[in-house]
């Protein structure tokens, strides 16, 4: 039995709680920034007005029409600069913002931290650049040359340093999953009819565009890359396609509602977590994905290390969890307890998918101790249970290949 780590003496934990909460005094500097946002809100109008205005009493040239339109484009971007400045700053250095499940909630801010941020900070300042030298090119009878020359080497610089600092960040971020799956070894559950080559191929499509998507995928650490679409639905004998197909809709996500595939080995339910796995990265959600004895070690290790909290803590960051293979290793008592507390943090707050070979009600034969069936009481509770019956794929397939030999 491991022993319990050891816990920060009463000073020294009073110290480091008072040292965090100094980030508040960050607060309101952000909310200074409100304020200047309505400053360029009355900016904008004001400058909108007077073009208006201009126009209509024939005064307004063509010239002074294309430089108040490159003014207001300004106003505008600097404003998106400091949206993202109030709402991904305070967010990265201050507090939370809870918006999971919020129909407005910005793709950006789905997946936003330092590095995301001051990259997309420098693309806000190269736009914001590229406005003021198109202003000085469209107004050039008036713009002193040298002035020209600066404004184009300055505006230079910026798509310079945007360039290196997004070169930079990209390692980076390859470096932010925190499950790594170098010695995975799970047969990964049936594919469609017929099964992929060994290589999985990107898929085609409109999602195939969209980076973020293709960068939350990657991130996520899934074994194979399967979709809902690709799954053999005549296999199965008793198969809930309603159900799959109303999860699709990914508003267990946004409830914060767990999600358990029941059934035997090798009839699809792996596949169909990392199905509802990729379209929830395709939603602009970040999503992780282990096996039951992955996240057991992860857990542990956590502990052992005196930081299990804050492992949890840093998993609110990914709106979906996939517990794949439950009931394939029995755990400990030590175990089930981790389990639970990893269950029960995530409780009515963000979404488990736990693949499983018998329903939650018998999980008291994997999960030793007596926190197992408070632990299934809240996995269950609010939870689409979807169940499936039939032969292993595999065994099927095998069948098929040994009798056309």
């Amino acid at each position: 039995m491991r022993p319990s780590p050891r816990s920060p003496s009463p000073p020294t934990a009073t110290l480091g709680y008072a040292l965090f909460a100094t980030r508040w005094l960050q607060a309101p500097l952000y909310f200074g920034l409100v304020v200047v946002q309505g400053v360029y809100v009355y900016k904008f109008f004001n400058e909108l007005w007077t073009l208006v205005l201009r126009c209509v009493t024939g005064r307004a040239t063509e010239t002074y029409v294309m430089l108040s339109v490159l003014k207001l484009v300004d106003v505008v971007m600097i404003a998106n600069l400091l949206i993202m400045v109030i709402v991904g700053g305070y967010e990265t250095f201050v507090s939370r913002i809870d918006l999971q499940g919020h129909r407005d909630q910005p793709e950006w801010f789905s997946h936003v931290n330092p590095n995301v941020l001051k990259v997309k900070l420098a693309t806000a300042i190269v736009g914001i650049s590229s406005v003021h030298l198109l202003q000085m090119f469209v107004d050039v009878q008036h713009t002193a040359q040298h002035s020209l020359l600066w404004g184009t080497t300055i505006h230079m610089a910026f798509i310079l340093s945007a360039a290196i600092l997004a070169y930079m960040s990209g390692p980076m971020l390859a470096r932010t999953d925190p499950v790594h799956h170098q010695g995975h070894t799970t047969d990964p559950e049936p594919p469609a009819a017929p099964p992929p080559a060994a290589s999985v191929p990107a898929q085609a499509g409109p999602r195939a565009a969209d980076a973020g998507a293709e960068e939350r995928v990657r991130a996520a650490g899934f074994p194979a890359r399967k979709l809902l679409e690709d799954y053999d639905e005549q296999h199965p004998r008793t198969f809930d396609r309603d159900g799959v197909a109303r999860l699709g809709k990914l508003d267990f996500v946004t409830a914060g509602r767990n999600v358990v595939l029941v059934g035997p080995t090798g009839t699809g339910k792996t596949h169909l977590a990392i199905g509802l796995g990729v379209r929830a990265c395709q939603a602009g959600h970040r999503v992780l994905f282990a096996t039951a004895a992955e996240w057991a070690a992860r857990l542990a290790d956590a502990q052992a290390a005196g930081r299990l909290a804050g492992e949890l803590a840093a998993l609110d960051a990914y709106p979906v969890l996939v517990v794949d293979e439950v009931g394939y290793t029995p755990f400990d008592a030590q175990t089930s307890a981790l389990f639970f507390q990893l269950v029960a943090h995530r409780y009515e707050r963000a979404s488990l998918i736990v693949t499983g070979d018998r329903p939650p009600g018998r999980w008291n034969e994997i999960f030793g101790g007596p926190s197992a069936p408070a632990m299934v009481d809240r996995l269950a509770h609010h939870a689409e249970i979807v169940r499936i019956d039939g032969d292993s794929y595999r065994t099927r397939r095998a069948a098929t290949s040994a009798w056309a030999e």
